[in-house]
């Protein structure tokens, strides 16, 4: 028989991104927004899976900019997330979502909201 590896605890981060233009030519709408919102933080809900085991959305950082065209660059702005191990030894892996800090720097960001969400 095989051996099946674990990890026994992780944090992914996914970066995403709506075109303004592009929505506004297809009639995507704040109520579609909402329902985007609520899909991401419920996503894995229904879907549990053996192979995966237990996943779960932590954390939803949304930036919204005052311009169709953005108001700071993409980049700069993932930059103001960060993630920082707080909890165990160096080198040892993570037990749980506490041993992680997420924070969001949103000083300086001219023309851009920032919204969290869970």
């Amino acid at each position: 028989m095989g051996r099946k590896y674990i990890v026994p605890y992780v944090v992914y981060r996914v970066h995403g991104f709506i075109s303004a233009n592009l929505a506004a030519k297809t009639g995507f709408s704040d109520d579609d927004l909402a329902k985007l919102w609520q899909a991401l933080t419920l996503m894995f809900e229904h879907d549990r899976s053996a192979a995966r085991g237990e996943m779960a959305a932590r954390k939803l950082v949304v930036f919204k900019h005052d311009s169709a065209l953005g108001s700071q660059p993409a980049h700069k702005l993932f930059d103001t997330v960060k993630v920082e191990r707080v909890n165990g030894e160096s080198g040892t892996p993570a037990s749980g979502f506490g041993d992680y800090k997420i924070s969001v720097v949103s000083d300086g960001l001219n023309g851009v909201s920032v919204e969290e969400y869970l």
